[in-house]
């Protein structure tokens, strides 16, 4: 049976990134600031590779068959989802994702996008932008670009830490500065911005818009807030439910004591270490982990454990 691995990101320096992933998270990387570690991927703008090795996941999986993600994965073309830290110190473009229908004709085949975020820490005030405060006609929504008065209409969100966003393709959103969050996405890296507060890149040249495309796909009514759900306490750990979709099922567990894990033949697992350190155990392995760990569990695997007191962001797709 393969064995979990762990696995090292790929680090991204976006203009609006901090330094808390390289400082709190751990990440080792030469850039100056760190916007997002990817720790789950396999698309081509940013492949995770197997810790201790120059293989990469993609690589890892080819090597040892499309088994090991699972009999959900079956007759999928692509790895279906994308794993991400993202550290904004500073306020994210105000942007937009399509639907794989509207991808699949404007980007070249590609899918689109549906999200979720939890937050992980956040500062005192912090907040993010998430649709829209009433209904808006596309006529409106392209005046209110053109003439700069777009966040009047957006609706801000304050944030505290734990809180969830399930982001729909087609939603306005931002990530607002002093936020640092755990996001899993589609396996997509197609964004239409729409609003970058005039900001250039290191080279002097504002980013480009994708005003044009953005109207095309944005829902310009108010989105629903993602249900809460309360978390279950399984006799050394509680477990509870972030999101759930057809792309992925998201839940957070809080280990206080002992948790008893089982991955079975439907899909992978990833773990994704947010606060505290543990030991993760199984039949034929031991590793210590850490905030800031990724690992990836082959579907099949079966019982693992985890002893000591951490945080940790389990992704699997049902």
């Amino acid at each position: 049976m393969l064995r979990p691995v762990k696995l090292t990101a790929v680090c991204k320096d976006y203009l609006w990134g901090g330094t808390k992933l390289r400082d709190e998270f751990g990440k080792k990387c030469s850039l100056d600031k760190v916007a997002e570690s990817w720790e789950l991927s396999c698309h081509k703008d940013g492949l995770t590779v197997v810790s201790d090795t120059d293989q990469t996941l993609k690589d890892f999986i080819a090597e040892n068959g499309w088994e090991i993600l699972g009999s959900n994965c079956k007759g999928m073309k692509n790895f279906p989802v994308l794993v991400k830290l993202i550290d904004a110190r500073d306020d994210l473009s105000v942007q937009v994702h399509p639907d794989d229908a509207y991808a699949r004709i404007h980007e070249n085949g590609g899918c689109g996008k549906t999200e979720m975020w939890y937050v992980i820490d956040c500062e005192e005030g912090a907040s993010l932008l998430f649709g829209f405060k009433e209904n808006l006609t596309k006529e409106e929504f392209r005046r209110s670009i053109e003439e700069g008065t777009l966040l009047e209409k957006t609706n801000r969100v304050p944030v505290q830490k734990g809180d969830v966003f399930f982001i729909t393709s087609g939603t306005l959103h931002a990530i607002g500065k002093g936020i640092l969050i755990a996001e899993i996405q589609q396996n997509s890296n197609t964004t239409y911005r729409i609003y970058d507060y005039g900001r250039k890149d290191k080279d002097g040249k504002e980013r480009e818009l994708h005003i044009d495309k953005a109207c095309d796909v944005t829902s310009l009514c108010p989105s629903d807030n993602y249900p809460v759900h309360n978390a279950d306490d399984l006799n050394g750990y509680t477990s509870r439910l972030l999101a759930s979709c057809s792309i992925f099922t998201v839940h957070l567990l809080n280990v206080y004591e002992k948790a008893e894990l089982v991955t079975d033949q439907t899909s992978f697992e990833h773990l994704l270490v947010t606060e505290g350190d543990g030991r993760l155990e199984g039949e034929d392995f031991s590793m210590d982990i850490t905030k800031g760990d990724s690992i990836f569990i082959p579907a099949g695997y079966g019982r693992t454990t985890v002893t000591g007191n951490c945080l940790i962001i389990k992704t699997r797709i049902d």
